[in-house]
């Protein structure tokens, strides 16, 4: 059966040719070293991927979802199903490779044991989830194709339709997901009503398709600037949100990176620059300027920036700015908020009054099923804040973490 398998002739996903194990199983399947050796990669990348059942159709499917191919490419990059004569390709590709999706693993390796393989640690793949029905229910290659075509139009492929949340690779000039996010939901930020108001109704524009401005949350160390900004991916993500991480060293390296984000048309990215601040001097500061407005390169519709900062302009300011030693001093100050007139929406936090702070600790505690009296709440929550930085979220949570550590 092997000798069949050609993978040079295959249309679209002539990209199999490099994977190992395939080129395997399109040498001599009487070589028993041979047999051994794909069995025992395969074996491998079960252990590694969590795969069980069917080893051989379940890597593949594995392959098809987490790697690109001109036709996941392609329907990524346009927001479209694929053309006809495409599809016609990806129809024939399927068939071509069929045997392999649908037959025991055994019928090329002669191992039993690959037809119903249980791995030690089997590893929920949400993307695998939503299509292992599809493909069980196929009953011709054609309802296989169908199958990864509606996964491709609703997911994506690879880290795009596995993860939510993103960090840029300098090495590898692309977005990496970030398997390990914290989830923060809206509702579970105590506070700050309508500051979190002003954020859900931009974010819920730029979802739907229209206007909306890039954001600035500024204000008081410590009072879920953050927190909110990531809890828009639970919000959304239903709605195609993403969110990449771009720290400050990066900031020179947004064009490219909008550039590449530019290619999932059916995704909106928020590029989130967390906790920034320049000096005036700073080459970061005009690569934002210039990222957001101004460049010759426009911002890409699916693409908009959230930045949190202690600093209302983001750049650090001094009595000497004031001063008129500059015969045109109000180009000194033009400068100094040229980049915070840039984001459209700025969203002021102050720090919480007594009320607030106790009720952020009252809020926390009660999800861990711990009611304290108010006499209780006030004494232990003000003894704490006078022995650290003061009223703010993130001192609550720490007095949360400390009271839960010793009771």
């Amino acid at each position: 059966m092997s000798q069949n398998l050609k993978l040079s002739t295959l249309f679209v996903l002539n990209t199999l040719d490099h994977d190992p194990i395939l080129n395997f199983l399109t040498w001599d399947d009487d070589n028993m070293e041979i047999r051994a050796e794909c069995t025992g990669y395969l074996i491998r990348a079960a252990e590694d991927l969590g795969l069980s059942g069917n080893l051989l159709s379940r890597y593949l499917l594995h392959v098809f979802t987490h790697k690109s191919n001109l036709v996941s490419k392609t329907m990524e990059r346009t927001g479209l199903p694929p053309g006809s004569s495409l599809r016609q390709a990806f129809y024939e590709d399927i068939e071509h490779l069929y045997p392999l999706l649908t037959q025991p693993t055994s019928a090329f390796l002669g191992e039993k044991l690959l037809d119903n393989y249980e791995p030690t640690q089997n590893i929920y793949d949400k993307t695998e989830d939503f299509l292992l029905p599809w493909i069980e229910a196929a009953q011709t290659p054609r309802d296989y194709a169908e199958a990864l075509l509606t996964f491709y139009a609703r997911y994506g492929y690879g880290d795009i339709a596995s993860y939510v949340v993103f960090r840029w690779d300098d090495a590898a000039d692309r977005i990496c997901g970030i398997p390990h996010f914290e989830r923060t939901q809206m509702k579970h930020l105590i506070g700050y009503q309508r500051q979190k108001e002003q954020l859900l109704q931009n974010t819920r524009a730029f979802v739907d398709g229209k206007p909306a401005n890039h954001v600035l949350l500024v204000g008081a160390r410590g009072t879920g600037k953050s927190s909110a900004v990531k809890a828009l991916v639970s919000e959304y993500e239903e709605s195609r949100l993403r969110l990449v991480q771009v720290t400050k060293e990066q900031l020179r390296k947004l064009p490219e990176i909008m550039d590449a984000l530019r290619n999932y048309v059916g995704r909106k990215f928020i590029l989130f620059l967390d906790d920034i601040s320049f000096e005036d001097s700073d080459a970061e500061f005009k690569s934002v300027k210039s990222a957001i407005e101004g460049g010759v390169s426009a911002c890409p519709p699916n693409v908009r920036l959230y930045a949190t900062s202690n600093r209302r302009h983001l750049v650090r300011e001094t009595w000497r700015d004031r001063e008129q030693d500059e015969i045109y001093r109000d180009d000194t100050i033009n400068e100094t908020v040229s980049l915070s007139d840039r984001f459209g929406l700025i969203i002021h936090y102050h720090t919480p009054d007594q009320d607030e702070y106790l009720a952020i600790i009252d809020h926390m505690l009660s999800q861990k099923g711990i009611h304290l009296s108010p006499e209780e709440l006030r004494i232990a929550g003000l003894r704490w804040e006078m022995t650290h930085s003061g009223r703010s979220g993130r001192a609550a949570q720490q007095f949360v973490a400390h009271y839960l550590g010793i009771h």
